[in-house]
Formats: C-alpha cells, sequence, structure tokens
C-alpha cells in the first residue's frame, strides 16, 4: 500500500492573471513600478537606477523586465 498523497494543483483562483503579468504600452512608468518589476526594494539609490533606466529606454524599459 502507498502513503504517498496525490500531487495537488493551486486552486485556479490563485495563478496571476495575465493582464497584471504585462505592462501596458502607452502607460506612463514611474522609477518605482520599474523598481519593483526588477525585484528590487525601492532604496534611493535603486530609484536612481530607474531613473537612468527610464531616461536611457523610455517604457520600453519595463517591457524589457517583464515576460
Amino acid at each position: 500500500m502507498s502513503t504517498s498523497q496525490p500531487q495537488s494543483r493551486p486552486p485556479e483562483d490563485r495563478t496571476t492573471p495575465d493582464r497584471l503579468l504585462h505592462a501596458r504600452t502607452g502607460t506612463d512608468v514611474s522609477p518605482e513600478d520599474l523598481v519593483l518589476a526588477s525585484g528590487k526594494d525601492l532604496t534611493p539609490r535603486n530609484l536612481e537606477w530607474a531613473k537612468r533606466k527610464l531616461a536611457a529606454e523610455g517604457p520600453a524599459a519595463m517591457e524589457k523586465l517583464l515576460p
């Protein structure tokens, strides 16, 4: 007799909807948005990095970070 439990999948409602995983084109991207999307903490240093990245790449900087 096997004692292994069947593997269960997480409920569907726990999956992040696709619309929340992608940046929307045409919307403003703030330095804070870019820092959080990169998985970094909101620190002055990271905000400066994000400002420089947005100045160089524009909103495409966000698209490069997100799937």
